[in-house]
């Protein structure tokens, strides 16, 4: 389960476009962080994708993606002409294609390396998705299958795209918008696929145009339901919309952190085998399976884009750092995380202080918000001079605050261990004592 979101320029505070996303995924499917240079290739080269081959172009973009370790494309990213990309997950009513196409996260990463605008990128999937389809595991250890939705935006406008095996739906955004796991596009939209409309109609999921709602026609009801999606979407756009014109990188953050929408009260955690929050904490049992493993905002503008990335799990207890993509980042901090402990990789290091966070969470948790939210504040009073500056300033910054955090999340971990542990519910103990023993992490937990 994840959430999406966009606000072009006349909703934030400077002018530019904001996009942001959280990648929830199995709490042990770490996230990784990587760039990809630009490329030229072959006539009649192709590319494999997590499950098949297509057609590669003659040239791609560089791109940044976050993405799950073992899967080829990405859950978000951004291309060097300034162009994101986020992808949820989406239950209809039209069957899974028996054998495998592209899946969400390779229809990205296939369009940020081929797309200069978001419109572009809008075609490119379209056009992948009637010739291949979408198909194929998307889980890590737990087989998941799924239809897309996707956000992509540049520094002009936004797009969002819906679909439905290969039928789809696109709607350009007016000003805020928000996706998570549930078909949003109702009775008017800006582009559609042929057929669309009357497929609904021979299904019998309505009984003519006039009656036509691509949401509710083409949504299956019950993981729809049971992903608490339409609420998720309701609380990102709540959040956003009471801070309309003066939303900033710092709203972002606020809301991919967000554990209940206005008016809410805040759940424990460790509470519940159901629900969930736009910052999404792992549980017991099928409906919780979900971590936001790795968190991503991006600031676009017509001079150029900042992307602002944990490349760790739980926002709400990592440190947003900025990347740009011509200046890179310092890989010997990220390096190239798998599915167990890697203490080498910066997921993994930092699961050591939100595991041990979360025996905790109400009292270990706010010990260091207050330092981590002026840290922060630090790099972003940085980021104004040093994106006008050169790659080489630009690189030294990055490397400057993913080493700051690395010191600052140490201090942390020794000052969280020094406040005891408290009894959890049992169910959740239980959940996360196994998430633990798989990754090879419980000697590392305290």
């Amino acid at each position: 389960m994840c959430d999406t979101m966009v606000v072009l320029g006349n909703a934030t505070g400077d002018g530019s476009v904001f996009f942001a996303k959280n990648s929830d995924r199995e709490p042990n499917e770490a996230h990784e962080v990587v760039i990809i240079p630009a490329a030229d290739h072959p006539t009649n080269a192709r590319v494999r994708c997590t499950y098949i081959e297509v057609p590669q172009v003659s040239h791609t973009y560089a791109v940044l993606l976050a993405k799950p370790f073992w899967i080829w494309g990405a859950e978000m990213g951004a291309n060097e002409h300034g162009v994101v990309i986020g992808n949820e997950a989406v239950f209809t009513r039209v069957p899974h294609q028996k054998e495998n196409g592209l899946i969400g996260m390779d229809f990205i990463r296939l369009a940020l390396e081929r797309s200069r605008n978001a419109e572009e990128a809008l075609h490119c999937i379209t056009g992948l998705l009637e010739e291949y389809g979408q198909g194929g595991n998307c889980g890590f250890r737990h087989r998941m299958v799924y239809h897309n939705s996707f956000i992509l935006a540049d520094a002009r406008e936004a797009w969002v795209l819906e679909t439905a095996g290969k039928f789809w739906a696109a709607e350009k955004v007016k000003d805020i918008r928000s996706i998570s796991n549930a078909l949003t596009i109702g009775e008017t939209w800006d582009m559609a696929s042929p057929g669309l409309i009357e497929h609904a109609i021979k299904q019998g999921w309505c009984q003519s145009k006039t009656d036509f709602h691509f949401a509710r026609c083409y949504s299956d009801w019950l993981y729809t339901r049971f992903s608490d999606a339409r609420r998720r979407q309701k609380c990102s756009t709540d959040l956003l919309s009471i801070k309309r014109g003066k939303i900033t990188e710092k709203t972002m953050f606020a809301v991919l952190r967000s554990h209940a929408g206005i008016g809410e009260e805040e759940r424990r955690i460790d509470r519940g085998l159901t629900g969930s929050e736009i910052c999404m904490h792992a549980g017991f049992g099928p409906v919780r399976g979900s971590q936001s493993v790795g968190s991503m905002v991006s600031r676009l503008t017509s001079n150029g884009a900042t992307h602002w990335l944990t490349g760790t799990s739980a926002p709400c207890l990592s440190i947003f750092k900025p990347v740009w993509i011509d200046s890179g980042f310092p890989e010997e901090i990220i390096g190239h995380p798998q599915g167990t402990f890697d203490e080498s990789t910066l997921f993994w290091r930092h699961e050591i202080l939100h595991r041990t966070v979360l025996r905790n969470y109400p009292e270990r948790g706010r010990l260091f918000m207050l330092e981590r939210n002026n840290l922060e504040d630090e790099f972003i009073f940085q980021e104004m001079e040093k994106r006008s500056q050169s790659e080489m300033d630009r690189k030294a910054f990055t490397e400057e605050c993913f080493h700051r955090s690395q010191i600052a999340e140490q201090n942390w971990l020794e000052r969280v261990l020094k406040v005891p542990a408290r009894g959890l519910d049992l169910f959740y103990a239980q959940a996360w004592k196994r998430f633990n023993r798989e990754a090879g992490l419980s000697a590392f937990v305290g």
